[in-house]
């Protein structure tokens, strides 16, 4: 190719390099997943706002039992879960695969274990509820 101020090399006209100029594939992919799996962090930190702001209201009083019930004993350590979520977002700006991987497998202990735990204990009252329509839980009526 051609310096700046020097000659140009034969047969072209300075144009060909747009082929060096496109982001390999692997790369692309990485940006679409890392936004996708921002998303699902986002989406949880709200899940996990929700699960707090039902604790506090629980726990404190603020509304009538009937309102808002006290937590299962699963949601405890479900809200250990923002960690993880947390050390995912702080892998994303280096691409530190170290922290990523941790906040992978913490997830997986600390979200993923505590809710299929919760389903267990809710399957005989999800039943009661299909068969009977009776439920006797409540969040703010539903």
């Amino acid at each position: 190719m051609a310096s700046r101020g020097g000659p140009r090399a034969a047969g072209t006209d300075g144009s060909d390099f747009q082929h060096r100029e496109r982001v390999a594939s692997h790369y692309q992919m990485s940006v679409t997943l890392k936004s996708e799996v921002k998303k699902l962090i986002y989406t949880h930190v709200v899940i996990w706002l929700l699960l707090l702001a039902q604790m506090c209201v629980g726990h404190l009083k603020l509304l009538p039992h009937d309102q808002v019930a006290m937590p299962y004993q699963w949601e405890y350590p479900y809200l250990l879960s923002i960690l993880p979520s947390l050390l995912g977002l702080l892998a994303f700006p280096r691409n530190n695969i170290s922290y990523l991987v941790l906040s992978m497998i913490s997830t997986g202990l600390f979200s993923v274990a505590p809710l299929i735990y919760g389903a267990m204990e809710m399957f005989p009252m999800a039943q009661q509820l299909y068969r009977h329509g009776k439920a006797y839980r409540f969040i703010f009526g539903f």
